[in-house]
C-alpha cells in the first residue's frame, strides 16, 4: 500500500511541477511582453486619453469605501464621468457617493438606482442600466472595494489603441487590510493562483475572459455582444463578458496595469465560505478549466508521499517528496505573486502558500458537494453553463 500511495504521491507532484514551470514560463512571456509595450507607449508621441464612462455598481457601504470611491474622484484624466447605482436609493453606498460627489463639484457624476433586478445576477442589471445612461463609448467598471492611482484611467485605456480591442481587464493581488488569517491566505491565493491561472490560460489559449474587479469594454462592442442583459443569469458575469467578446472576434486585452483587491476582516470560516463560493461557480462556468485544476496542486500529493513513505519503510524519501512541495509552492508564491502583481505578503509570506495550496484542494474537493452559491447575502443554485437561479 505505501508503494502505492508513492506512486500516486510522484504522478501528482509531476503534473503540479509542469503546471508551475507552464507558470513561470507564462510569468516570462507576460514581463517580456509588458517591458516591449512599455518601450512602444514611449515611443508614441500622442496622449491616448479618450473619454470614458466609469461605472461603479454599490452594495452597502464596507469599510474603507469612502477612500477607495475617493480615489475616483482625483483621477488625473481630461474627461471622464462617474456613475454609481445601487438597488436602493437610500443604501448606504449612495450615500457615500453623494457625500463625494458634493465634494468634488468639477467631477460629472450620475447616481441611478435599480430597484429590485429583474435578472439573478443584480450587480448585472445595475451595470445594464449604468451602461445606458453612460455618456462616452467607453465603459470602465470597477468594484467597489477597488482603490486606484491618479494614473489609472490612462493606463487602463491603453489597450484600446488598438482598434481591434473590445474589452480589456487587469489582473490583482489580493491586500487583506485589516489583517486576519483566513483573509491573509485568501490575498494570497487571489495574488498566486488567480495569476497563475490568467498567465496560463493567455499563454494556451489566448485571453477569452475578463475579471470583474477592474475591466473596460467598447459600448458598440457591448451592444454587439447582447448588452449586459445576456449575462444577466450569469453567476461569472465578468467571465462571461470577456467570452462573448472573444467569441464575437474581438480581442480581449490584459492590461499592464495591476490593481489592489481589498479583503475586509470577516474570520476565517466567511474567507472558506467566500472562496469555496467561487470555486463552485468556476466549476458550472469552466467545468473542464475547473476539473483540470486538480492537477495543478502539489503539497497534498507531497504529505501523501510522506504517509506512503513511512508505510513502505521509506521515510526520508517521503520527506523529501514533501519538502520538495513546499519548495516548489513557496517559489511559485514569491515568483508569480511579486513579479506579476507585485504582491509583497507572496513574497514576504510566501512560506505560508504551501497551506493555501493544500486547502485549495479541500476546497476544490468540496466544490463538487453542492451546487449551492452565497452571494450577497442570498443563496442560489448553479446551473450547468454557469447561469443561476433561486432554491424552489
Amino acid at each position: 500500500m505505501g508503494y502505492i500511495l508513492l506512486l500516486i504521491s510522484a504522478a501528482g507532484i509531476l503534473t503540479s511541477t509542469i503546471f508551475t514551470m507552464m507558470a513561470f514560463v507564462a510569468l516570462w512571456k507576460y514581463l517580456s511582453g509588458r517591458r516591449q509595450r512599455q518601450r512602444q507607449r514611449q515611443r508614441q508621441s500622442f496622449d491616448f486619453t479618450p473619454p470614458v464612462s466609469i461605472l461603479k455598481p454599490l452594495h452597502g457601504s464596507p469599510r474603507y469605501l469612502e477612500e477607495c470611491l475617493e480615489d475616483y474622484f482625483k483621477l488625473d484624466y481630461p474627461e471622464y464621468e462617474l456613475i454609481f447605482c445601487a438597488r436602493k436609493a437610500e443604501d448606504a453606498g449612495l450615500a457615500v457617493a453623494r457625500k463625494l460627489a458634493e465634494r468634488y463639484p468639477q467631477i460629472p457624476v450620475t447616481i441611478l438606482n435599480s430597484g429590485e433586478p429583474p435578472w439573478m445576477n443584480a450587480r448585472c442589471y445595475s451595470m445594464h442600466l449604468m451602461a445606458k445612461a453612460a455618456k462616452y463609448d467607453l465603459l470602465v467598471a470597477t468594484d467597489a472595494d477597488i482603490p486606484v492611482g491618479p494614473d489609472y484611467l490612462r493606463k487602463m485605456v491603453s489597450s484600446f489603441r488598438d482598434p481591434q480591442v473590445g474589452a480589456a481587464f487587469s489582473m490583482y493581488r489580493g491586500v487583506a487590510i485589516d489583517g486576519g488569517f483566513g483573509e491573509g491566505l485568501e490575498a494570497l491565493g487571489m495574488s498566486v493562483e488567480m495569476t497563475s491561472g490568467v498567465l496560463v490560460a493567455a499563454m494556451l489559449e489566448g485571453v477569452r475572459f475578463t475579471l470583474g474587479p477592474s475591466a473596460a469594454v467598447r459600448k458598440a462592442t457591448l451592444a454587439r455582444i447582447g448588452g449586459f442583459e445576456r449575462m444577466g443569469n450569469y453567476a461569472a458575469d465578468d467571465y462571461m463578458l470577456g467570452y462573448l467578446v472573444a467569441e464575437a472576434g474581438e480581442t480581449v486585452a490584459l492590461s499592464d496595469h495591476v490593481v489592489e483587491h481589498l479583503i475586509l476582516r470577516s474570520g476565517f470560516w466567511k474567507t472558506i465560505e467566500h472562496q469555496l463560493s467561487w470555486m463552485r461557480s468556476t466549476r458550472f462556468s469552466r467545468p473542464m478549466g475547473h476539473l483540470g485544476t486538480v492537477l495543478s496542486f502539489s503539497v497534498p500529493f507531497g504529505l501523501l508521499g510522506l504517509l506512503g513513505g513511512v508505510m513502505a519503510g521509506r521515510p526520508l524519501l517521503g520527506l523529501a517528496l514533501l519538502l520538495f512541495t513546499v519548495a516548489l509552492k513557496t517559489a511559485h508564491s514569491m515568483l508569480v505573486g511579486g513579479l506579476a502583481v507585485g504582491s509583497r505578503s507572496a513574497v514576504v509570506l510566501g512560506f505560508l502558500y504551501p497551506l493555501r495550496d493544500l486547502i485549495g484542494l479541500l476546497l476544490w474537493v468540496a466544490s463538487y458537494g453542492s451546487n449551492k452559491l452565497h452571494w450577497h447575502g442570498r443563496v442560489f443554485e448553479l446551473e450547468p453553463g454557469g447561469t443561476i437561479h433561486l432554491p424552489k
